[in-house]
This record gives structure tokens, C-alpha cells and sequence, in this order.
């Protein structure tokens, strides 16, 4: 038990394209590709400072 087969994969997307129709689909996946892309860069961006301090201390020990 837990596993998903296609039978069960199938009974999704089908109950997701009643819910939200054709059209809505791409448009919702644009948005999540978005949001991803966004965390992405933020999380790049709070990665960069923290390895400029450490370059910098590294320097200043010199």
C-alpha cells in the first residue's frame, strides 16, 4: 500500500482536468514554474552573501 500504479495516476489527472479544465492546466503550471524559478534565484541570492562574508573573513586573517 502507498504505491501509485497508472490506474491510480490516471483517476487523478482525470479528476484534475474535471476540476480545472483544458485551459486552466498550462496556465496553472506556468504559475508553479514561476513560483519555482523564484524560490530558486531567492535562495541563490541568501547563498551568495553568506559565501562573500566567509570570503572576506578569509581575507582579513591573511
Amino acid at each position: 500500500m502507498g504505491r501509485l500504479g497508472l490506474p491510480e495516476i490516471l483517476v487523478i489527472v482525470a479528476v484534475i482536468l474535471l476540476l480545472f479544465g483544458g485551459k486552466k492546466i498550462p496556465e496553472l503550471m506556468k504559475g508553479l514554474g514561476s513560483g519555482i524559478k523564484e524560490f530558486k534565484n531567492a535562495a541563490k541570492e541568501d547563498q551568495q552573501p553568506a559565501d562573500k562574508k566567509e570570503e572576506k573573513s578569509e581575507e582579513e586573517t591573511k
